[in-house]
């Protein structure tokens, strides 16, 4: 039974052992389910990853680049991002507070954005 166990996640041990629901690893202590281990193997699976789309319906991909459809308020910033703002090469995230974009823009750095106000350009 012990050949049909995962290796760990944490330390690629093959020394993982059952106790009750969950599997451990006595070479790290990770412990861990094997629904946990399912679910995160079909999460990182780019096939199954939801389909991020603009505020038009075109579907977004990693490195594309947009423009900003609407006026943006920017906390902390006195003047915020205005529209037809171009943003290159986007990368796409797991959601954030409705957050999926992250990208760099120009005079703003780092920011988080909502695929909802932008448009692929």
């Amino acid at each position: 039974m012990a050949d049909s166990l995962p290796l760990c996640p944490a330390c690629s041990s093959e020394l993982a052992y059952e106790m009750g629901a969950l599997l451990v690893c006595p070479m790290c202590g990770h412990e861990w389910s094997a629904e946990q281990e399912a679910a995160d193997a079909a999460a990182s699976d780019p096939a199954v990853r939801p389909v991020v789309t603009d505020a038009v319906g075109n579907e977004l991909a990693d490195g594309d680049t947009v423009v900003v459809t609407t006026s943006i308020k920017v906390k902390g910033s006195p003047q915020g991002i205005k529209a037809g703002t171009k943003v290159r090469s986007i990368r796409l995230i797991d959601p954030v507070n409705g957050h999926d974009i992250d990208c760099k823009i120009d005079g703003f750095g780092a920011m988080l954005l909502k695929s909802s106000l932008v448009k692929k350009a």
